[in-house]
């Protein structure tokens, strides 16, 4: 898979295993580590990949922000990725974007009610091209 805005220095099954490798992380929990991986593409990415990178960055930094009880920098972080990823199609780089942003929509409804959640269910990245599975 050819990513349009990446660095040309870097083979394309390079960046989609470090890419793959941040989903990983992500679908696991391991927020603080997806966020780091996914920055590394960030640093040389150009063009339209820039901001799609971002957004799932602020996103997985949110979810850190979560567990570590900074909710005002979840909510922050949260809308911040959901406005960048509002911008790409349902389905973008491989990933189910249209069920991310509905999974970030219900975070910040619920972050915005003050509820207390005792065992969150954190949203999982699921890929297009694979079945969707629980953990």
């Amino acid at each position: 898979m050819v990513f349009a805005g990446r660095d040309p220095s870097m083979s394309d099954t390079k960046e989609s295993e470090q890419f793959e490798r941040g989903i990983a992380h992500f679908n696991s929990g391991e927020f603080f580590q997806a966020h780091e991986v996914w920055e590394e593409l960030w640093l040389r990415a150009t063009g339209t990949e820039k901001p799609f990178l971002q957004g799932i960055i602020q996103v997985a930094a949110a979810f850190h922000h979560f567990k570590r009880r900074n909710v005002t920098g979840a909510k922050s972080l949260l809308a911040a990725g959901l406005a960048k990823l509002s911008k790409y199609a349902d389905k973008h780089r491989g990933i189910d974007v249209f069920c991310l942003r509905e999974d970030i929509e219900r975070w910040l409804v619920i972050l915005q009610s003050a509820e207390t959640l005792r065992d969150p269910k954190f949203p999982r990245i699921h890929e297009v091209n694979r079945p969707a599975t629980e953990p």
